[in-house]
């Protein structure tokens, strides 16, 4: 009995022991995980964006005014890193020709700013890129645009718009208000009016010269303001059906009109500077220039040889009349320029979004340079630009709204509605070729030609650009 009671002691002992083993918690297998190695991706490098040169011509040609279009050039450049944008000054006067020579090397620029009468030439020697000038417009802005400097860019062949309007003047007949108040002499509106002050002013005060005529055969002056009166006899290049009409009795009585002027000129070959010069100067009575004169008739204009002209004249902006219509014998006229942005073929896209800039974050700074002469045809512009200069002060408010709506009235040869393709680009060719003042010059300088012979001559050499373009 005791042996059982001791196996059955140890029986229960050895089950407690191993009851006390089962319940210990076995130790965790330790598992080692593999070392988290980081992963390095590669940046895919940028290539490096290919720089493109943009080539921009303007007639905005001296030295003040290029700073402010390199510096607005800076600024598109800072923005824009791989754009290259070079100003290159060019003289009105010579386009067709820098353009011609440009075309033959195969170096056109991308843009040329240029005046309105260059674009239907151009357009019809299919030189410009219209659906890039479509592509800017659209993206400024039909709407924004005023709708008359729109029709003047439209090309007759293809409906589409060839250059992109920018800015523009008016011209008128500038006129001493208070010498002709104190002759008794009428606003010099008529032809019969200027034909009177002509014989009238010289001698009266200080007056040298009743005008400065345009008689340069080498400046386009001399065309702007025959034009007006051409237009203002009903005088025009061609008729309805596309015939050239340079020798009609209007087209002559208009080149007589204009060249007997020259009797009450400044001598010898004239053109804008001279009339602007000699106006300021207190030594003639009336001057043809455009809206551009108005903060020079303030301050005095910059002169050829370096300074400004010291206006011996108090208060002569506002003892200055403003005329822009004409009338003669047989009809009216008022007469301004349209500039435009022309982008040629071949021109790399960025081109379009060089205009665009000139024309919004650039466009105050550049009609700030003249804003007289530099009339917006933004609606949106408008307001900024009545700001832009304290010399508006010096005019009336009946001056600055004509100006201000000089788009609506203003008549050019080419803006004549039943005027085709052909048409168009041929008075661009005259006046490019400098056809008028050459006419001009050889009447009431040279003395080598009558009216009458000189309107032949224009007509068979009209007759010969028309055969150009038909060839």
């Amino acid at each position: 009995m005791k042996r059982f009671r001791l196996i059955l002691s140890i029986l229960i002992l050895s089950t407690l022991i191993l009851a006390s083993c089962a319940s210990e918690p076995e130790e965790p297998a330790v598992v080692e995980e593999p070392e988290m190695v980081e992963e390095v991706v590669e940046e895919p490098v940028a290539e490096p964006e290919e720089e493109v040169i943009i080539e921009f011509w303007t007639t905005d040609n001296e030295p003040a005014r290029l700073d402010v279009y390199e510096a607005i050039a800076d600024r598109y450049m800072a923005e824009h890193p791989n754009v290259d944008l070079r100003i290159v000054a060019i003289e009105e006067s010579g386009i067709s020709q820098r353009i011609a020579t440009a075309l033959a090397a195969n170096r056109l620029p991308d843009i040329v700013r240029m005046g309105v009468e260059r674009v239907a030439t151009l357009a019809a020697d299919e030189i410009l890129d219209e659906d890039a000038a479509e592509a800017v417009i659209n993206d400024i802005g039909v709407d924004d645009f005023r709708e008359s400097p729109l029709q003047m860019v439209v090309d007759p062949a293809t409906g589409k718009y060839a250059a992109i309007p920018y800015d523009g003047w008016v011209q008128a007949l500038w006129y001493r208000s208070d010498i002709f108040e104190e002759a008794g002499l009428e606003a010099p509106v008529t032809w019969d009016a200027i034909n009177a002050a002509c014989d009238a002013l010289p001698g009266t005060g200080n007056l040298l010269y009743g005008l400065t005529l345009g008689t340069d055969p080498g400046q386009n002056y001399g065309h702007q303001v025959f034009e007006q009166v051409a237009m203002s006899n009903n005088a025009w290049p061609f008729d309805a059906e596309g015939n050239v009409t340079f020798d009609t009795p209007e087209m002559i009585e208009a080149l007589r009109f204009y060249t007997e002027l020259q009797r009450c000129a400044m001598p010898g070959p004239q053109y804008w500077r001279g009339a602007r010069e000699s106006y300021e100067l207190d030594q003639s009575g009336m001057m043809f220039y455009s809206t551009y004169i108005m903060d020079d008739l303030v301050e005095g204009s910059g002169m050829e040889e370096g300074g400004n002209v010291q206006i011996p004249v108090e208060d002569l902006a506002l003892k200055t009349g403003f005329a822009p219509q004409m009338v003669g014998e047989d009809g009216s006229a008022s007469y301004g320029q349209l500039v435009t942005l022309a982008i040629m073929q071949g021109a790399d896209p960025e081109a379009q979004d060089v205009i665009k800039y000139y024309l919004t974050e650039g466009y105050q700074d550049v009609l700030g340079l003249a804003p007289f002469g530099k009339v917006p045809v933004l609606k949106s512009a408008v307001d900024d630009w009545k700001s832009l200069s304290p010399f508006f002060a010096n005019y009336s408010s009946e001056t600055l709204d004509q100006i201000a709506n000089g788009y609506d009235t203003m008549g050019r040869w080419l803006f004549r509605p039943d005027y085709g393709a052909t048409e168009q680009a041929v008075i661009g060719d005259i006046e490019g070729r400098l056809l008028i003042p050459q006419a001009v010059s050889n009447i009431a300088l040279e003395g080598t030609m009558t009216p009458e012979t000189a309107a032949a001559w224009l007509q068979e050499q009209v007759e010969a650009l028309v055969a150009e373009r038909a060839e």
